[in-house]
């Protein structure tokens, strides 16, 4: 299998919000191990389907302590704490570019999992940051959209002067 390379920022892509996965089938396990290798080879610890150009509601996490790659399809978030926190966020899609975003410090999240159970999670901490960002993305809300102006626009221009120098 060759691994694709990520979209990247600011493909137009990246704004458009993913429609539902309806089959759970044999062409839907093969685009979540396509999307696993692209993550890896990234690297990141997660990456939707629109990452790829696939505009489907499908992502992957695998962060460190996991036993294995998580896969969401469909997933939402269906409550959120009014407590926040930070954590350092970037994208595949913008490699080398991160920020400190502030969300919800608690998530639950219902998704289907690749065979199409429905599940559901709370996540906090780290994870909860994670689900939060990958479900972003799928609904076209690319992570610098959480920055304040200012911040954005700092990361904006480090990133495209690394890129130059590269």
């Amino acid at each position: 299998m060759t691994v694709r390379s990520p979209v990247r920022w600011p493909d137009p892509r990246l704004a458009e919000a993913s429609r539902p996965v309806a089959a759970f089938d044999a062409a839907l396990r093969e685009l979540a191990d396509e999307l696993l290798a692209m993550m890896r080879a990234a690297p990141g610890v997660g990456a939707t389907a629109a990452h790829m150009g696939v505009p489907l509601r499908l992502f992957v996490i695998e962060l460190p302590g996991d036993a294995a790659p998580r896969f969401y399809v469909n997933a939402e978030i269906i409550g959120a704490s009014a407590q926040t926190q930070s954590h350092a966020e970037g994208s595949i899609a913008m490699p080398g570019a991160h920020a400190e975003v502030v969300r919800p410090a608690q998530v639950r999240v219902r998704w289907r999992d690749l065979d199409g159970a429905t599940h559901e999670e709370t996540a906090d901490g780290f994870r909860a940051a994670c689900l939060q960002h990958e479900i972003d993305q799928m609904d076209g809300v690319f992570w610098l959209q959480r920055l304040s102006k200012l911040k954005r626009d700092r990361v904006i221009t480090r990133w495209r002067k690394q890129t130059r120098l590269e």
